[in-house]
């Protein structure tokens, strides 16, 4: 499949290597989101060394990584003895590393775990060796945790050092769809529900192949790929994952504020306070507050959400029928997913609505923030905000089969009376957002009114 997207990215790291300085560049991001394949595309045409670390004691990588170095340096001596020590390996690539060379180290946590103080020894390593050499060394782990308390912290050894990181996130829905040419928007966006941006699960789905056939060979298989992941990942960062379990599964099951937590898994506050924050430095979940909120971190409204979509569809869908799965039930488990998957949809196509209203930032104005507004019983799908010009874009995503009415702009224009900002003196604008189109009177209105509307994923003509 041709590489996708990850522009940002490789320019960066192109950056660093045309400027002939010593490099020690960080990359990390959960497992399967593509950072193998962005050094992969970034070495291709560079003099390169790559080392994926095994889960084996210290020893036997040391071994193999002589076996590497051996390999590109044609050095058989190496080749069959390997490192004895880091130290070794250090002062080998001193005296050998002549030209602009990089050295990618991918999977560094599971050296890590065979030498708790790897991250000290790569300090040592850098400052005594490498830094004085024309390198490029490339550090990558699926880790997040052990990435940001071994190598990124202000106390982890190699700080200080790292002349460059990237945290590599999940596609964006307008580059998740890249990955399904031909595709419908509807089609595209029931994938995304399932799969998010994460470019491995959205290769496993295929475009040619129905939804329904999908689900069955990609995911409610006790042997499919898909089924065990999100264990297998949160097991990866998570010692004790059983808490962190029934606290995601409370937020699947919209159990969104902090008390409603508590109640759901009976967790002892303080104990829930700590949990939180873990799943929120993992990116695992967000904290999600008014978009008009002063002082964020001070918020009593704050709810907490999934951040990845995958972990959305797999915690309301497959963790509460694995039984049914396990004991050959599929159809059944369908059905049951049947049931509200157009409302599961629906809220991916809101979340969407507000990342393509800031990708067509240019039609309404430069945005400081863009979220969601609610307040008691009131909810505001999109608002857009400019703080010095005082302008607000509210916006609404309907995900059904009835094209929007001007129905639907009146209540919006209700709703927008309760938003406590800058009340007398903003500026507002409107969107909308459809699946199914929009009535022809409110084409009319949106022509007079100025008002962008959106069917799918594609701006109409006329507006603001």
């Amino acid at each position: 499949m041709t590489f996708i997207d990850r522009e940002r990215e490789l320019d960066a790291l192109e950056k660093y290597w045309r400027t002939k300085e010593p490099q020690l560049i960080v990359i990390y991001g959960k497992r399967r989101i593509g950072k193998t394949e962005l050094i992969k595309q970034f070495i291709k045409e560079k003099p390169h060394l790559y080392f994926l670390a095994q889960r084996i004691n210290e020893t036997e990588n040391l071994r193999w990584l002589g076996e590497a170095v051996g390999e590109f340096f044609g050095d058989e001596v190496l080749k069959r003895t390997g490192f004895k020590e880091w130290r070794w390996f250090f002062d080998y690539l001193r005296s050998h590393v002549k030209n602009r060379l990089v050295l990618v180290f991918d999977e560094f946590p599971y050296l890590a775990d065979a030498n708790k103080n790897i991250a000290s020894i790569f300090q040592a390593g850098w400052d005594e060796f490498l830094k004085s050499t024309p390198i490029y060394v490339i550090l990558c782990g699926s880790s997040i945790a052990m990435m940001e308390s071994e190598v990124l912290s202000e106390k982890a050894p190699l700080y200080g050092r790292r002349t460059g990181q990237i945290f590599l996130r999940p596609f964006s829905f307008s580059d998740a769809a890249k990955f399904y040419p031909g595709l419908s928007f509807d089609r595209c966006l029931e994938f995304y529900s399932i799969a998010g941006g994460n470019p491995s699960y959205l290769k496993r789905l295929d475009r040619k192949t129905s939804l329904d056939k999908n689900l069955t060979e990609n995911i409610f298989q006790p042997e499919a790929f898909l089924y065990s992941e999100v264990e297998f990942v949160l097991r990866e960062e998570l010692r004790e994952p059983r808490n962190y379990f029934a606290i995601l599964k409370a937020i699947a099951l919209s159990k969104n504020k902090f008390g409603e937590i508590v109640n759901e898994t009976g967790l002892d506050k303080g104990v829930l306070h700590k949990y939180l924050f873990i799943l929120e430095d993992l990116h695992v979940i967000q904290k999600e507050v008014p978009v008009t909120e002063k002082n964020a971190l001070k918020s009593r409204k704050g709810i907490y959400k999934l951040q990845d979509q995958f972990f959305k569809f797999w915690f309301k869908y497959v963790l509460p029928n694995k039984g049914n799965v396990e004991a050959g039930r599929i159809d059944h488990v369908k059905q049951k997913m049947k049931a509200d998957w157009a409302s599961f949809v629906a809220e991916n196509y809101e979340a969407q609505a507000q990342n393509l209203t800031r990708e067509h930032e240019e039609r309404f104005f430069p945005m400081d923030k863009v979220g969601r507004w609610w307040d008691k019983n009131e909810e505001i799908d999109i608002v857009a905000l400019n703080e010095e010009e005082k302008k607000a874009l509210f916006g609404e995503a309907k995900w059904s089969n009835r094209p929007v009415g001007v129905d639907v702009y009146e209540n919006l224009r209700r709703k927008t009376q309760f938003v406590d900002w800058n009340r007398d003196e903003r500026r507002e604008y409107f969107c909308f957002f459809s699946k199914s189109g929009f009535t022809e009177n409110m084409l009319k209105l949106a022509g007079e009114e100025r008002i962008v509307l959106f069917h799918g994923d594609k701006m109409l003509e006329g507006g603001f």
